[in-house]
Order: C-alpha cells, then sequence, then structure tokens
C-alpha cells in the first residue's frame, strides 16, 4: 500500500483524487490547497485530511501528487525528492527547462520514483493504434481548444502542443535534427496559436498545430508511413487504420483497388476501426505509478520524457520569439 498525499485541489486536483480513491493499493492520506474556502470544501466532500504544510504531510505519505500551476511545480517536487518521496507531476514538468533539469539530477540522487502526467500516452485511441506496427514517416496534429482562461499563464506550447510533442517523440524515437515554428499572440500575453515543424534524423517529419481560442476543440494526430495510414482522435477516443497490400489477382468485387498506374500495379486498401477498450486515462496513469513504486519498476512516463518534451517546447517557444523579434 503506497500513501500518497495530492497537492493541489483544483479542477483537475479533484479529478486526480476521485481517481486515486478508486485505486485499492493507493491510499489518499490528504490534500494541501491554498485557497481555504475550496479546500473547506474538499475536505467535507472527500472526506480527507487538509495538510497546511508540505512537512506534515511529508511524515504520513510515501508520495506525492503535484496538480498544482506549474510555476510552483519545482519547488514542491524538489523538496518532495529531497524527503525521499515518490512524485507523481502534471505536465509540464516545471516552469523552466532549467528546473527540470534539476529535478531529473535529483530524481536520480535520490533513487525515487517521478512520473510526468502526460495523459494523452494512456488515452485508449492512442493505446489502440500502438497495436498496430506505427514506424511514421510523416506525422500530422492538431490540438484546438475553445479558450479557457485557466492556462494562460503559459505558451500555448507549454499549455496544449506539449501533449502532441510527447505523443510525437514516443513514436519516432529519433534525435531532433531542426525545428521551424511560428506563432501569435490574441487574447493573451503569450502565444495563443502556434505551429511548429520537426524534422528528425531518421527523415521523419512532424508538423503540429495548437491554438486555444478556437470555435471547437479537436485533439487529433494523423501518422503516415509505407503502404498505411493511422488517424487518432484523441477527443472521440477513436482510431481508424488504412494499409495498402498488393492486389490479388481476382480482388473481391467489393474491394476498395488503388490502380498505381502503367506497370505499377494494384493495391488494395484496407480500412480498420479498431474498438478501444474505455478506461480512465488519469486513473490509468496513476495505478502505474502506484506499481513502479511496489514492483520497483520504470515509470511509464518517465522524468526524462518530460525533460525532453519541454526542451522541444522551448525551442519551439525561442524560434516563435525570434520571429516577434523580427517584426
Amino acid at each position: 500500500m503506497v500513501r500518497i498525499g495530492v497537492i493541489g485541489a483544483g479542477h483537475l486536483g479533484k479529478i486526480h483524487i476521485r481517481c486515486i480513491k478508486q485505486i485499492p493499493n493507493l491510499k489518499l492520506v490528504g490534500f494541501m490547497d491554498s485557497d481555504d474556502e475550496n479546500a473547506a470544501r474538499v475536505a467535507e466532500e472527500y472526506g480527507i485530511k487538509r495538510f497546511m504544510s508540505i512537512e506534515d504531510m511529508y511524515l504520513e505519505v510515501d508520495a506525492i501528487d503535484i496538480v498544482t500551476p506549474t510555476v510552483s511545480h519545482f519547488d514542491f517536487a524538489s523538496h518532495a525528492i529531497k524527503a525521499s518521496k515518490h512524485v507523481f507531476i502534471e505536465k509540464p514538468l516545471t516552469n523552466t527547462l532549467q528546473e527540470a533539469k534539476e529535478l531529473m539530477e535529483l530524481g536520480y540522487e535520490a533513487n525515487v520514483k517521478i512520473q510526468v502526467g502526460h495523459v494523452e500516452r494512456f488515452n485508449p485511441a492512442f493505446i489502440k493504434a500502438q497495436e498496430f506496427d506505427l514506424k511514421p514517416v510523416f506525422i500530422e496534429t492538431h490540438r484546438l481548444a475553445e479558450f479557457n482562461p485557466r492556462g494562460t499563464d503559459v505558451s500555448v506550447v507549454l499549455d496544449l502542443m506539449i501533449h502532441d510533442i510527447d505523443i510525437t517523440l514516443s513514436l519516432v524515437r529519433s534525435n531532433v535534427k531542426n525545428i521551424q515554428a511560428s506563432g501569435v499572440n490574441v487574447v493573451s500575453d503569450t502565444p495563443d496559436i502556434a505551429n511548429a515543424r520537426i524534422e528528425f534524423d531518421n527523415g521523419c517529419v512532424a508538423n503540429l498545430t495548437a491554438s486555444r481560442i478556437s470555435m471547437k476543440n479537436m485533439r487529433k494526430t494523423r501518422v503516415f508511413q509505407r503502404d498505411a495510414y493511422v488517424a487518432i482522435d484523441f477527443l472521440k477516443k477513436s482510431t481508424e487504420i488504412f494499409r495498402l497490400d498488393e492486389a490479388p489477382d481476382e480482388p473481391d468485387p467489393m474491394a476498395l483497388i488503388l490502380d498505381l498506374g502503367p506497370g505499377k500495379g494494384k493495391k488494395q486498401i484496407h480500412f480498420e476501426n479498431p474498438e478501444s477498450e474505455p478506461i480512465n486515462s488519469i486513473q490509468c496513469e496513476l495505478e502505474l505509478f502506484e506499481k513502479s513504486i511496489t514492483s520497483n519498476l520504470p515509470t511509464e512516463v518517465s522524468v526524462e520524457d518530460g525533460y525532453n518534451a519541454m526542451n522541444i517546447a522551448y525551442q519551439i517557444m525561442e524560434k516563435i520569439q525570434s520571429k516577434a523579434n523580427i517584426r
């Protein structure tokens, strides 16, 4: 049994609290929240203890779950690691790249488990897509959201695009060779719309678009590879797979046949719409965090993964800023 405390009981923090209470091998000891009124409601609604200081919480927990604004991630996580506590920390890992690097080094020294909350890794549509042999040569992502003041303390790159940066890095697994990016501030002091083109050493190219002032929500990734195309809808939790195979000499009359032209033969198009098992992605990532502690396994989304996603995100933001300075 892993004793855990939650730091931050806002919108997402409450979701974490509910999920933790559903996990048999996690014992929710209590929570911390700086808003007295909100904290009183949470303590009463969920019947859990409110800690007034992080030091008091450390005396009763084995791990902490940090669900606070990004600016406070490093302080809470670094203190917890120094106290030899395991840490689950929401994305992005920290507020700056230097903080992320320091946190990674602290984790190595303390030999504790650190997992980063890149929750889309646990989206059932993405899990189902990975059952297919993904070897991307081109990736296109669109993550569009209706405006919400929550999250505008950081660029849309750190708020939204970082999800797709992490997904892309997990799929390509090659060094980044070149990055081009552009973005626009519309309603906040940081970019609200951004586009990035990432080129990898293995030849794969990813084109990522994120906006937090869209008229509708969209979270789609399209993976193109030799003789196949995979569409992942993170919002609808659906997966579509289109495959090309050599067409038989006598294809089924209902088969979709693609004629490649004189001397190039024909391909048969196969369409699959595999059904995903419904899962609670946040609960899933927290269950795996617990398992990594009790079974001494690597965390599913490591602190290195969190750092790598931030590293690319900051390179993208630097490219956007450099263009803004030119203008």
